[in-house]
């Protein structure tokens, strides 16, 4: 193991409460880096080990054994990308045609329309058609601070590009360095019928709601799938992620609910009523207005396992800002310093999503942690961390190599069984942990939303 990768997953493991010697028998294999300032292939390989570890734990806690483990340092890598690559047909692009960059008069700013009611807000308060030449003059005569904050209001979603000294001083910033990396808490509910893991497939059997979308809990939910959860996603009706659904919903079923339909939230709520496990990726003040807060969660089910993520942090004046992975990194100051270190004009964000698949693998060795302390009391456990809070760790980690030589997957890296997924052929990435007796195999292919009933 690497120093850098030794020092993130114990910071991880730590942020959990985790005894240090369930990680001292991590192993690593592979070698590599995604070229970056930053050292995001040693992020990606803690991330990975650490929800591994918990796994192992679980097992031992279970079993009664020592369970090894090993992490592909290349492998983990390549899934903070995509994991899938398509036989005979193409992924929809990543991005909208207006999302993107743009020139500010004093500096630049990010403009997230992936989806149409973001779009929709960005243009309105820019006054222009869905034009990008037109998006851009209309952008430059506006103040960064100015233009962030009048489309946030509008309910869009967008980051003005801050340098990584300013935001430990922003008001957001600074609050998002006094939260713990995750907050975590047992609770005094205890589940009448506690599940129970099983030794090839520990996870079979458990139940997880899942009411997030992209990308972090996606890829945590995902990670649960590939060691027998049963993962039940739920959408809203109109909600589609084109690009991303054939990577993030791998082993699992999707089905959609209108949580504004009374009758469709009461089956949200039986739904929660038989699960094991909610992770969801909500704001902070969302849930209480759906009258599904964390008391009335507690009574639905008593001793879920509660696992939540947000963009921005769970304190401070955005703690209710939507956000996504590349707004993180404009607002903290990882794109400005990557623009600025490489001597570029625009700015220079992470190679992949890392925020994203960093804070979904946290989210999974949660979950795996708070079931293996129920294993012994059937007690509720809660956690909740944030893309800004993963960011700082990152941050405060040590420098990436910009110049690292990286070749893309090959069909070495990839297994090779063709993957009926819902919208073709493809081959899928081979899985980047391998832990003693427990294979990592996921039962489903790739679903589109909404193929599933909504139910268990």
């Amino acid at each position: 193991m690497s120093e850098p990768t030794r020092e993130f997953l114990s910071a991880i493991w730590h942020g959990l409460g985790g005894d240090p010697a369930s990680i001292a028998r991590v192993g690593f294999t592979g070698c590599g880096d995604l070229p970056s300032v930053f050292a995001v292939s040693d992020l990606a390989s803690a991330a990975v080990a650490a929800a591994g570890a918990a796994l192992a734990e679980l097992i031992g806690e279970a079993f009664g054994e020592r369970v090894t483990l090993s992490v592909d340092r290349r492998l983990a890598s390549l899934w903070f990308g995509f994991s899938l690559q398509p036989e005979g047909w193409a992924l929809p692009a990543p991005w909208d045609p207006i999302a993107g960059d743009y020139r500010t008069r004093d500096g630049c700013i990010r403009l997230h329309t992936n989806a149409p009611h973001h779009r929709d807000a960005a243009l309105a308060v820019l006054g222009v058609p869905p034009e990008k030449a037109r998006v851009e003059a209309a952008v430059a005569g506006w103040m960064s601070d100015t233009l962030e904050a009048a489309v946030v209001e509008r309910g869009g979603c967008a980051a003005a590009m801050r340098a990584l000294c300013a935001w430990p001083g922003h008001p957001q910033g600074a609050r998002v360095r006094e939260e713990p990396l995750i907050a975590h808490r047992d609770r005094d509910d205890t589940d009448p019928a506690p599940w129970r893991p099983s030794r090839e497939r520990p996870l079979a059997g458990l139940r997880v709601l899942d009411l997030t979308r992209v990308l972090a809990g996606p890829v945590a939910t995902r990670f649960l799938a590939g060691f027998g959860a049963e993962v039940l996603r739920i959408d809203p009706p109109a909600w589609d992620e084109p690009a991303v659904v054939p990577d993030v919903t791998l082993g699992k079923r999707c089905a959609r609910l209108d949580l504004k339909n009374p009758q469709e939230l009461e089956q949200l709520q039986r739904l929660l009523c038989d699960a094991h496990v909610l992770v969801h990726g909500y704001r902070p003040d969302a849930l209480e207005s759906l009258g599904l807060g964390v008391e009335a969660r507690r009574r639905l089910r008593p001793g879920l396992i509660d696992v939540s993520l947000d963009a921005y942090g769970w304190t401070g004046p955005w703690r209710n800002r939507r956000g996504f992975d590349s707004l993180v990194q404009m607002s903290c100051g990882i794109a400005d310093e990557g623009m600025r270190r490489l001597g570029r004009d625009r700015p220079t964000p992470l190679p992949v999503q890392a925020l994203d698949h960093a804070t979904g693998y946290l989210m999974a060795t949660a979950v795996v942690r708070g079931l293996t302390r129920r294993v012994a009391s059937a007690r509720g456990f809660e956690a909740r961390t944030s893309l800004a809070r993963t960011a700082e760790v990152l941050i405060a980690g040590p420098a990436g190599r910009a110049d690292a030589s990286w070749a893309p997957a090959g069909a070495a890296d990839f297994l090779q069984a063709l993957e009926p997924t819902a919208f073709g052929p493809a081959r899928r990435l081979k899985p980047p942990v391998v832990i003693e007796g427990a294979p990592m195999r996921w039962d489903r292919p790739a679903a589109a939303l909404g193929s599933s009933p909504a139910q268990w």
